[in-house]
This record gives C-alpha cells, sequence and structure tokens, in this order.
C-alpha cells in the first residue's frame, strides 16, 4: 500500500479531485432536479450492462453498446435546463454578493412588501436573479431599473396598475423588470390548488437558480421557492430568514 502512495503525484491528486468534483456536481443538481427519477434508470440500465459485460452475454452487450451513442444525445436533451445550471453555478459568481448592507435592505423590503400584499390578499411574483441570468428565459418584460423599496413593490402589483400581471425581476439592489412572463412548470405532481403565478414560480427555478417569492391572491399566504420547491412561509420574518440564508 505504502509503495503505491510513491507513484502518486500532485498532478494524480489534482486529476482524481477534479474529477471527483465535477461528477459530484453532476449527480448533485440531477437527482434534485425533475429529471431525477431520469437519472436513477440510466444508473440501473448502466449497472445491467456492465453485469451484462461481466457475465458475457453478448447479445445483451451488443445491444448497450450500440444504443450508448443515441442515449448521450438522448439525455442531454432531457437534462438541457439542468446541464445550463449546473455550468453557470461553476462558471459564475453570485449577483447578490453576501454579508452586504444593500443585500439585507433588499430583504428587508421584500419581506415588508409581501407582509402588506399578504394581508390585502394582493397576488405577487418576486424573482431573485442570482448567478444565472434570466434574459433567455424570461419574456415580455417591462424594463425598470430602480432601486428596490417597498414602495415601488407595492405599487406595481396593486391591483389595475399597468405592471400588476406578470413577475417582477430583482437583481441585485434593483427592480429589473416587471409584468415579465415567466416558463410555467410542467412538473405534474404540483397540487392543483396552486395556480399560474405558483406555476410560473416553480418554472423559472426549475430552468435557473433564481429564488421566487409568491403571494397568493386568493388565501393571502406567502410562499418561497427555490429549485422548483415550494415552502409556505409562516410569516414575513420566516421569509426573511429563508432569504437571508440564501442571499447572505
Amino acid at each position: 500500500m505504502l509503495e503505491i502512495l510513491h507513484f502518486i503525484t500532485l498532478k494524480d491528486i489534482i486529476d482524481i479531485a477534479l474529477v471527483y468534483f465535477l461528477v459530484y456536481e453532476v449527480i448533485y443538481y440531477m437527482a434534485k432536479s425533475r429529471g431525477g427519477q431520469i437519472l436513477k434508470g440510466v444508473i440501473v440500465i448502466a449497472l445491467i450492462w456492465m453485469l451484462s459485460e461481466a457475465l458475457g452475454l453478448k447479445t445483451m452487450s451488443f445491444i448497450f453498446e450500440k444504443l450508448w451513442t443515441l442515449g448521450i444525445v438522448v439525455l442531454v436533451i432531457i437534462f438541457q435546463p439542468e446541464i445550463r445550471r449546473a455550468l453557470s453555478r461553476l462558471g459564475e459568481r453570485t449577483s447578490i454578493q453576501k454579508n452586504s448592507q444593500a443585500t439585507q435592505k433588499v430583504i428587508e423590503r421584500i419581506a415588508m412588501a409581501c407582509s402588506f400584499l399578504s394581508q390585502r390578499q394582493i397576488g405577487a411574483l418576486i424573482v431573485i436573479e442570482r448567478s444565472q441570468s434570466l434574459e433567455d428565459i424570461i419574456d415580455g418584460c417591462s424594463y425598470i431599473d430602480a432601486t428596490v423599496s417597498v414602495e415601488l413593490l407595492i405599487t406595481i402589483f396593486y391591483p389595475m396598475t399597468p405592471l400588476h400581471d406578470g413577475a417582477v425581476v430583482i437583481k441585485e439592489d434593483k427592480i429589473l423588470y416587471a409584468s415579465c412572463v415567466l416558463p410555467l412548470s410542467k412538473n405534474k405532481d404540483l397540487p392543483k390548488k396552486y395556480g399560474t403565478r405558483h406555476r410560473a414560480a416553480v418554472g423559472i427555478t426549475e430552468e435557473s437558480d433564481a429564488l421566487a417569492v409568491v403571494v397568493s391572491e386568493e388565501t393571502g399566504d406567502i410562499s418561497f421557492i427555490k429549485a422548483g420547491v415550494i415552502t409556505k412561509m409562516e410569516s414575513p420574518d420566516m421569509l426573511k430568514e429563508y432569504l437571508e440564508k440564501e442571499l447572505s
């Protein structure tokens, strides 16, 4: 054992560490995503293929070998959003800088606005852009580029105002866009009680690393959405805690 260690160089250690890191990142993100079940199926098929090779089952091995190239192309298509999100995470830093006063102010203003809207059962959908740009995902937006404030958020979502439909997109300390159309989630497991706002929030967080906050027009409930998972907030303070955990 000790003799083997003599042949391991720093280059070998770096090589192994990079492979481990890449494999871990890919499996972690895909397992969490809507393609998680497909990934499990692929692993099972791969194990069957390896077993076929070990047992010398020539017909099975031949079939798996011919399907391998086609399977790679199919997987790339299926996991396109997840691959894009993983590459974005590897290549970019979080847009909102951690532990900054500006971030804390944005969090407080979002929580205060959501509290006001919740008490009056005014619907709202707020998206917080992080490392991945949303330019290619969102559509039909009105450019705002204004500092985040409680008053502006309330005004945008107030009924009958020109921009109250659609989502607000916040980047760093700016309201970048309003009245945005987001991709709706195709997740069939979402409860039917969730309407368009929640499905849009799930959709945008499935296709990017963005966070979303929804205020229900029907119940006044506040929800926090990350990676397609909806969590009901029991209070504005709870929302602040969740946002601080992700952004601070």
